[in-house]
C-alpha cells in the first residue's frame, strides 16, 4: 500500500506533499497492525479514523530535531516545549498527540535504564481497592483518591447541555466543545495524578505487593457501579504499579478474584456463608475477631501473596 500510494500521490493526491510523509507512512503501518490484532482475535475490526478525534501522528528521527526547550518538525518549524528532554541518547521517534487545545510530543529515546533504587524493606503489602476509597492497606492505611469525575460532575453535565444547545458547525458550538473537551483533560490528569502518587509509593516502600486479579471489564458491566469503577481508575492503578514494581525491584503477586478475602477471617481462617455488600464490618464467630471488611480483605491478600512467594 505504501508503494502504490507513492506511486499515485503526487498526481491524485498533491496535498499530501504539504506534510510530512511519516503521516500517511505510519496511517498505513498502524493500518497492519490493527488487522494483525484483528485476526488474531482480541480486537474488533478496524474502523476510520474521524478528524479532530484523538489526532496524533507519529514521525521518525529523520522528521525532527530536538534542541532544549524547542523541537524542529520538518514542514512545520520550530516549536516551543514547556520542558526540554530529560533523557540522553538515540532519538527513535516522536508522537504528536493532541488533547483539547493541548499538544503534546511523547519522544522515545534509545538509552540504558537509570539505576533506581531497591524498595525499601517494609515488607509485604495487600491493597484493597474500593470505590468509596480507592485503596485500604493491610497496614490500616486508606487512601481516598481524588474522585475526579464525581466532584465535576456537575460542571460536566451543564457544559454537555451547553454544547447539546449550540448550531452544529457554528463558531459557539466549537467553542462549547472546547471547555468540555478541557473539563475532561482535567478529570483524567486529576486521576492520573493520584495514582501515579499511590503506585509509586507502594512500589517504593514494599518489596511484595498482593492485589485481587479483577474482571474489571465485566464489573463496568454493572450499571450501579460503573461510574464508580471507572472514576476510580482500577486498570490505570493496576498498568502502573506492574511496570514500577519492576522498576524498583519488587513484585506483584495477583490473587484470583474468586478468593473471598472479605467473607475470611484474616485471624482464624473462618470463612463467612454470606456478606452484604453495604455491612462494612463484621465479628468473626469462630475467633470473636472485630473486622472492617476493606482492612480485612487488604490482610488476607497480603497473605496470599506471601504464601504465594514461599511456594513459588
Amino acid at each position: 500500500m505504501r508503494r502504490q500510494l507513492n506511486a499515485i500521490k503526487r498526481e491524485q493526491f498533491p496535498w499530501m506533499l504539504d506534510v510530512t510523509k511519516c503521516a500517511p507512512h505510519m496511517a498505513i503501518m498502524q493500518l497492519g497492525r490493527a488487522f494483525e490484532n484483528f485476526f488474531a482475535g482480541p480486537a474488533r475490526y478496524p474502523t476510520c479514523r474521524r478528524k479532530g478525534v484523538d489526532d496524533r501522528v507519529t514521525i521518525s528521527n529523520d522528521q525532527f530535531k530536538v534542541d532544549g526547550k524547542r523541537l524542529r518538525i520538518l514542514k512545520l518549524g520550530w516549536v516551543r516545549m514547556r520542558e526540554a528532554l530529560r533523557f540522553t541518547g538515540r532519538v527513535v521517534s516522536a508522537c504528536l498527540s493532541r488533547t483539547a487545545d493541548h499538544w503534546y510530543a511523547s519522544i522515545t529515546v534509545d538509552c540504558p535504564d537509570p539505576p533506581l533504587p531497591p524498595a525499601e524493606n517494609q515488607g509485604a503489602v495487600g491493597v484493597d481497592l474500593g470505590i468509596t476509597r480507592l485503596a485500604t492497606l493491610s497496614t490500616g492505611e486508606t487512601i481516598e483518591g481524588p474522585k475526579a469525575l464525581k466532584r465535576m460532575l456537575n460542571k460536566m453535565r451543564r457544559l454537555s447541555r451547553a454544547l447539546s444547545r449550540k448550531v452544529k458547525g457554528s463558531a459557539n458550538r466549537a467553542k462549547a466543545a472546547l471547555k468540555l473537551a478541557r473539563l475532561h483533560e482535567r478529570i483524567t490528569h486529576l486521576r492520573r495524578a493520584g495514582l501515579h502518587q499511590l503506585t509509586s509509593s507502594l512500589a517504593r516502600r514494599f518489596h511484595t505487593i498482593g492485589i485481587e486479579d479483577l474482571n474489571i471489564k465485566g464489573m463496568l458491566r454493572n450499571r450501579k457501579l460503573a461510574r464508580s469503577i471507572a472514576d476510580m481508575g482500577w486498570s490505570e492503578f493496576r498498568r502502573q504499579i506492574v511496570y514500577k514494581a519492576a522498576w524498583h525491584g519488587s513484585q506483584v503477586i495477583m490473587v484470583d478474584c474468586w478468593y473471598p478475602s472479605s467473607k475470611t477471617c484474616s485471624a482464624c481462617g473462618h470463612v463467612l456463608e454470606a456478606l452484604a455488600l453495604a455491612q462494612r464490618s463484621w465479628t468473626c464467630p469462630g475467633c470473636g475477631a472485630a473486622h472492617d471488611r476493606d482492612v480485612n480483605a487488604a490482610v488476607d491478600l497480603m497473605h496470599m501473596a506471601v504464601s504465594s512467594t514461599v511456594t513459588a
